[in-house]
């Protein structure tokens, strides 16, 4: 059973106490399609739609609720690294219009909206350029076909308020905010830029975000963690999850995520004890994660 159907607000479905099914990886599966190291990933969006819708469709099949779109790094910063920078627009429009496709009435979508690259305390990029870039983002998901935007991936603040506001004041998008963190040697867990789970709650829920949440980082055992800390600095505002397929190893030259769809599966009773609303998948996860963690929540 989907819960979600037609074009309904996140919240609103969270606040009926519907556990919502997320998507899982993007990247990974690009590179089982053939993805080139070096080759911009968004650029697909133009230039082999098909692949990218596949993907898309294949976790509606698998269940998800809601699907992400290939624009993580569709910013213009982000673009200018393949002289692309000028077809910010045109590619985010595109990636959300084939998500929408696959889609359909089935699921909802989330677009993706990752970090610039740009780093504001070193003062080579303004507040004011950081914020456009994100509108210009933001708006082209809408005209796509995206009815939520999700900034993920994030690690400082003030990046992430300019992509909340900038989604805000731009569009009619429901906003989602996830952070990534890691654990540090106290066992507690940090962004790469110091931010605890529990600022990061506070600070993005008073910047407008709809829903926050974690992804990528961790393997779904310790996101149990996160979400607790999550859950307890902001009671009431819905919690996302997008956790990867355990942490990383190193195989022959390869890197892999060993967990299984049974062995992430297996977890989502106490994540969702812990306080997630939305859960999904992140690097390492497939369509196969998909349908496990659907089968564990229905």
């Amino acid at each position: 059973m989907r819960y979600y159907k037609g074009m309904e607000k996140i919240t609103e479905l969270v606040k009926e106490g519907r556990i919502l099914v997320s998507d899982g990886a993007w990247g990974t599966f690009l590179q089982k399609k053939g993805l080139k190291p070096g080759e911009c990933p968004e650029l697909w969006n133009i230039d082999r739609p098909d692949d990218v819708r596949d993907i898309a469709s294949a976790y509606v099949a698998a269940g998800a609720d809601l699907v992400e779109t290939n624009t993580f790094g569709a910013n213009r910063f982000k673009l200018a690294h393949y002289g692309l920078a000028d077809r910010a627009a045109e590619i985010n429009e595109a990636g959300a219009r084939l998500s929408r496709e696959a889609a359909g009435e089935n699921a909802g979508v989330i677009a993706s909206i990752g970090p610039t690259g740009e780093i504001l305390l070193m003062e080579e990029v303004t507040e004011e350029e950081i914020y456009d870039a994100f509108k210009e983002q933001a708006a082209a998901l809408e005209k796509g076909g995206a009815t939520a935007i999700c900034i993920e991936t994030m690690s400082a603040l003030d990046e992430a308020e300019l992509a909340i506001r900038a989604v805000k004041e731009n569009t009619n998008c429901e906003v989602i905010c996830t952070f990534t963190f890691e654990q540090i040697a106290d066992g507690g867990y940090r962004t790469m830029m110091g931010v605890s789970p529990e600022q990061f709650a506070i600070e993005m829920s008073a910047a407008g975000a709809d829903i926050i949440g974690t992804n990528c980082g961790n393997g779904i055992e310790r996101m149990i963690e996160v979400v607790r800390e999550l859950r307890t600095a902001v009671p009431e505002i819905p919690i996302l999850v997008h956790a990867n397929a355990g942490l990383p190893k190193h195989e022959n030259g390869v890197t892999v995520f060993p967990e299984t769809p049974e062995q992430m599966a297996a977890q989502i009773p106490a994540l969702i004890a812990a306080g997630a609303n939305i859960i999904g998948g992140c690097c390492g996860t497939t369509p196969d994660h998909i349908r496990a963690i659907r089968a564990m929540i229905k």
